[in-house]
């Protein structure tokens, strides 16, 4: 290989190229590598503009490409912050229809790797699936006691999950399970119909009032925000959890969502929450909803009491003196 400094003369092609690649900027930086580049113009005038003349069009082409993306993504953009919804008849925006996540947050709403399940024996089918999190900024603000507790919640998991008891998931949690939900649009209420456990939720569009009682999914007050509906709920008692990995919240709880068309299909979902018993600050979660738009969609039961009656209340079961019965 010839070496920058020396003569390159009676040097065939492919010792050009080889020593061009070693030495790539010497076309262009003579400072660098003295006489070099000087040379290798003198004796090789036409393959140095060829490769130059190639060199230009991949820098053209990417160029072209890259500025393609990036209107392709701000058209993107401009539509959804443009769109907008078919209304109902009183002028708002039509929300109706079954909606369902795409993501992994009710494992973990922060980032996570995928890992094991909780049981040895399911294997993979019990596994966890990595997931890049809901969470905006990506970690919770915990308070050191409170990220003690979700750190001993997530040890005890199998025990201590409200899911695995087949409770009411409570909010935003019921939101980004793996089953589908209804809404169910009026005037004067929007009802939130899930297939987990049968859950159902009702926003009330008029006449707010205050929670009459703490309760695992809240008390609901729903506001229109031009194309947004915003929903204020309060009222929770502290038995449930954000996602299967402990994080949980205490009964001051108050969860301020934001459901916003942003295409036919598809709704932007925004969560503000804030538990000053829990967080040192308000934090937020966001994510979009998907429309479900298989022929003949519905939303089945899943009526998980029976599936656990024996976890929960099988120690009271009479045992018979005989063993063979």
């Amino acid at each position: 290989m010839t070496s920058p400094g020396k003569s390159v003369a009676g040097s065939n092609k492919d010792s050009l190229y080889s020593s061009l690649y070693t030495y790539p900027r010497c076309i262009d930086i003579a400072i660098i590598c003295g006489d070099y580049s000087r040379q290798v113009h003198h004796e090789f005038p036409e393959e140095i503009t060829r490769m130059r003349d190639q060199y230009g069009r991949w820098v053209t082409a990417m160029a072209v490409i890259t500025v393609g993306l990036l209107l392709f993504m701000m058209t993107a953009t401009t539509k959804a912050a443009d769109y907008r919804a078919p209304q109902t008849a009183d002028g708002n925006p039509d929300l109706n229809g079954i909606w369902q996540t795409i993501n992994t947050a009710n494992w973990d709403i922060e980032p996570h790797p995928a890992g094991p399940g909780m049981v040895r024996e399911l294997g993979a089918i019990a596994a966890v699936p990595a997931g890049l999190g809901i969470v905006d900024g990506g970690s919770i603000p915990y308070r050191p006691e409170a990220r003690a507790q979700r750190d001993e919640n997530f040890a005890n998991r199998l025990e201590l999950d409200p899911e695995i008891k087949c409770y009411l998931p409570g909010v935003p949690r019921a939101t980004y399970m793996p089953f589908p939900f209804q809404i169910i649009q009026s005037t004067q209420h929007i009802m939130i119909i899930h297939e987990y456990a049968g859950a159902v939720r009702t926003i009330y569009m008029e006449n707010h009032t205050e929670p009459p009682a703490p309760s695992w999914m809240g008390w609901s007050n729903g506001v229109w925000d031009g194309e947004t509906l915003v929903v204020d709920t309060k009222g929770f008692n502290d038995q449930t959890w954000f996602d299967r990995a402990g994080n949980f919240h205490s009964d001051a709880l108050h969860v301020i969502e934001r459901f916003t068309p942003r295409s036919a299909d598809t709704l932007m979902y925004e969560v503000t929450i804030e538990d000053p018993n829990v967080f040192t600050r308000p934090w937020t979660m966001s994510m979009p909803l998907y429309r479900r738009v298989e022929p003949n969609v519905e939303i089945l039961e899943f009526r998980c009491v029976e599936f656990v009656e024996d976890l929960i209340y099988g120690h009271l079961r009479k045992q018979s003196n005989n063993p063979g019965q």
